[in-house]
């Protein structure tokens, strides 16, 4: 399980006192007002900054950072990621699940003559679908809905799924 979980990524900078557009990688961009602190991946380091600032702008959240205040202090973070910490996470309902956590986990169907790995979650606007690719290199689209996802065991990073008639052929 990941310890650390992508909220957002650093599109470009907003103005020349500090200010970033952040492409918001959660399901809810209103979640940065209540953030006090994220984790910037510079692909050396990771950076905590204090978020000084909130405001939105079409789908974006433009964040201004304590200490810096100057287009150029930011610049240079443009494309890197934002993170927090699983214990700073959004408390997720039953049934609900980071998609870092089912990213690589074993499919399987109840009778065990389908086996694969989810290699992608694709979030649409009814429900997110899983992208499966199989034993034989054959990628399977599987709905996320209680009638095709039995049981999510995030402890042994397995899934049993029941494959509605016509997702094999």
């Amino acid at each position: 399980m990941e310890n650390l979980l992508q909220v957002g990524v650093i599109s470009s900078t907003h103005g020349v006192r500090g200010e970033v557009k952040v492409f918001p990688t959660t399901d809810d961009v209103n979640r940065f007002k209540k953030l006090k602190e994220v984790l910037l991946d510079t692909d050396r380091e990771q950076l905590k900054l204090q978020i000084e600032s909130v405001k939105f702008f079409k789908q974006f959240a433009i964040l201004k950072f304590k200490g810096y205040d100057n287009i150029n202090d930011i610049e240079k973070y443009k494309g890197k990621s934002l993170f927090v910490s699983r214990e700073h996470a959004v408390k997720l309902k039953k049934d609900e699940y980071f998609i870092a956590d089912l990213i690589g986990m074993k499919v399987e169907n109840e009778d065990g003559s389908f086996k694969g790995t989810l290699k992608d979650v694709i979030e649409t606007g009814a429900n997110d679908v899983y992208t499966v690719m199989c034993e034989n290199g054959k990628e399977v689209l599987i709905p996320a809905i209680k009638d095709c996802i039995l049981q999510v065991d995030l402890d042994n990073n397995e899934m049993k799924v029941h494959l509605l008639d016509g997702l094999l052929d």
